[in-house]
């Protein structure tokens, strides 16, 4: 009895030694029938996970909408203003109103072009006010003579109010690859005065984060007597406060009436 026993064990490992020699037999065929039609098909291969690397891109890229362009303030999402993002954009015009750019979204080879042949190529412009900033007469003339038409410039939004954006509006120096804040500069030439920041809670820390950037350029140029914050000279007080004295005045009438006589 043992012995049939060894037997019959030894029988049913030979039987599942072979079925398992059948098994990867078989796996080695799939793989092997696999890799055949991978080389002789290699060029589909190629295309078929091109275009399924393509439609990920543009699914990811609209679900963000990184490659949106952006005709009216309403279309902007709301995640986007309350992170700051920001957005590249062209200088159509500098108005009474505010700043007129059209918004560049991100380009990305072959989907962009891709994408716009389906979507209206008219262009809008978004109406942009520089955020926490109240322009002089001075400060208006400045902001036209250093936004010129087509120029780049980005728009890290701030806050929405109807149609119009509130940013720190930033553009390149000549011959810099860094750029600078429009905001802080028309402070920091005494060319403006720092504004509450609408569209953006007093309490919030964002707004006194904003305020002490926008102040901190404010002061520098009160402590440099720039722009509005110049100071007139001694010459020019001694020359005001003769020439609004009464007894000059009565000079220069006395003066007069004695030429016309």
């Amino acid at each position: 009895m043992p012995e049939s026993s060894r037997e019959t064990e030894t029988e049913e490992r030979g039987r599942d030694r072979q079925q398992r020699d059948q098994e990867n037999q078989t796996s080695r065929n799939i793989v092997s029938v696999i890799s055949q039609f991978a080389d002789d098909n290699l060029t589909l291969v190629r295309n078929i996970s091109t275009g399924l690397a393509v439609a990920g891109v543009i699914v990811i890229a609209r679900s963000i909408r990184v490659i949106t362009k952006f005709q009216a303030v309403s279309e902007i999402p709301v995640r986007f203003i309350e992170r700051s993002v920001s957005l590249r954009g062209k200088v159509h015009s500098v108005t009474e109103r505010g700043i007129e750019v059209e918004h560049i979204p991100i380009y990305l080879p072959v989907i962009s072009p891709l994408l716009s042949k389906h979507r209206d190529v008219s262009t809008s412009p978004l109406l942009v006010h520089l955020a926490g900033v109240e322009l002089t007469p001075e400060g208006k003339m400045w902001l036209q003579k250093n936004l010129v038409p087509a120029q780049t410039v980005w728009l890290k939004l701030i806050s929405r109010e109807d149609n119009m954006l509130h940013c720190l509006v930033s553009q390149s120096r000549q011959g810099s690859i860094w750029s600078h804040c429009m905001n802080e500069e028309l402070l920091r030439l005494g060319l403006a005065r720092s504004a509450p920041i609408a569209g953006v809670l007093l309490s919030s820390p964002r707004y006194w984060r904003l305020h002490k950037l926008l102040h901190r350029a404010e002061v520098k140029a009160e402590k440099k007597g720039r722009g509005l914050w110049k100071k007139e000279s001694l010459w020019e007080r001694a020359s005001k406060a003769l020439k609004d004295h009464p007894l000059l005045r009565l000079i220069e009438r006395i003066f007069k009436r004695t030429r016309t006589e």
